[in-house]
């Protein structure tokens, strides 16, 4: 009998408690490079270190996507800012979606003005013909997407759907009307369902209310100097650049462009219930709290701007992350992970841009959350 061999399984079983507490201890993070440490400011209102690591797992992780842009701003000041390599305060990123929140911002103007009237017969003349069903539709069932009006939000394969048809297909030169076109599906108010389409009506409905003028150069720049005038200019978003389609409509959906700077002075001045960093009432506060407030078919959607409340289903998937942030948060949420995360309670803004397919921006948001949670609720 070989005694040195018989012996070795009882030499490794007495090592294994000791290879056990190895492995239990904590490994000590690998440390900070220089450009995670400068993305975080000095007043930044949450520990330098901690701060620091949580935005560069944003953009060191795997499985994330792509983050472009990242800026944190707590009491109005910026605590943590850092961009892609690529990318910097200058550069304009696509809105996707987070340009209905603009739109619905515009809306709330007219509105204030005089010149729209929230829940009357929306102004859409082909609507108000005798009979036309249509013709019930409001301006507010607009706003929170429960129009009615035939709609596939993501088709397949894409050509299904009835966005990629208005903006690049049969539809690209006069979207509004391709979608002011479609016959009802439901009775209006009954259903929400999130529609890019809607969003461009709403616009052509803002540019009606502006000018008079079918010509496609005096639509658009009544719609653009109404902008810069009433939103833009005050707020300083000096970026931004609206899209619009051939016949002047704006493309009040999916087409603005801006800096992350900007678009944190857009989150900023709703946290700010819609007033400019010097105190002037750019839109009504009640219009915000509307713009806040879940409609009746959507507990997670206000007036074109996503909401943190939790879903009736406890198993839907939802867009933010209602079990780990204020249910009072909202969000312009766009294509691909684009975010303004506002958060009155924590006096938080939180700009992510990027790019993340779906499975992406799940675990991207969870990292989002994890920069939010070193912020206390006030």
């Amino acid at each position: 009998m070989n005694i040195k061999r018989s012996l070795l399984p009882i030499a490794t079983l007495a090592l294994l408690p000791a290879l056990t507490s190895c492995a239990d201890v904590p490994q000590k993070p690998a440390p900070l490079d220089e450009a995670a440490l400068a993305a975080v400011t000095q007043n930044a209102g949450a520990p330098t270190q901690e701060l620091a690591r949580e935005v560069d797992d944003l953009f060191s992780r795997d499985g994330l996507g792509e983050t472009r842009a990242l800026i944190v701003m707590q009491n109005g000041e910026i605590a943590a800012e850092r961009y892609g390599e690529g990318y910097g305060p200058d550069t304009r990123m696509i809105s996707w979606s987070m340009a209905k929140t603009v739109s619905a911002i515009m809306i709330g103007m007219l509105v204030a003005d005089g010149r729209l009237s929230l829940d009357e017969s929306a102004r859409v003349a082909m609507w108000q013909r005798p009979g036309d069903p249509r013709g019930e539709i409001t301006l507010r069932q607009l706003l929170q997407m429960r129009s009615g009006l035939r709609h596939t939000e993501a088709g397949d394969p894409p050509y299904q759907s009835s966005e990629v048809r208005m903006l690049f297909l049969d539809g690209r030169d006069d979207m509004a009307r391709w979608a002011k076109e479609q016959p009802l599906e439901e009775e209006p108010g009954a259903k929400f369902e999130y529609s890019s389409n809607t969003s461009v009506i709403l616009a052509d409905i803002a540019a009606r209310a502006l000018t008079t003028s079918e010509h496609p150069d005096a639509r658009r720049q009544a719609v653009a100097d109404f902008l810069e005038a009433r939103l833009f200019g005050p707020l300083g978003m000096d970026s931004m650049v609206p899209e619009f389609d051939a016949s002047g409509t704006l493309i009040g959906g999916s087409l603005i462009h801006g800096n992350a700077r900007d678009w944190a002075k857009l989150g900023e001045f709703l946290r700010r219930k819609g007033s400019s960093p010097g105190g002037e009432q750019l839109v009504p506060s009640r219009w915000v709290h509307a713009m806040i407030t879940s409609s009746p078919r959507s507990p997670h959607y206000g007036f074109q701007t996503w909401l943190n409340h939790p879903l009736d289903d406890p198993e839907a998937e939802h867009p933010l992350f209602p079990d780990r942030a204020p249910h009072s948060m909202f969000s312009l949420i766009g294509h691909m992970g684009q975010y303004v995360i506002v958060s009155p309670e924590q006096h938080l803004t939180v700009v992510r841009l990027g790019h993340s397919n779906r499975e992406e921006r799940i675990a991207m948001l969870q990292e989002v959350a994890d920069v939010m949670k070193l912020y206390p609720v006030r």
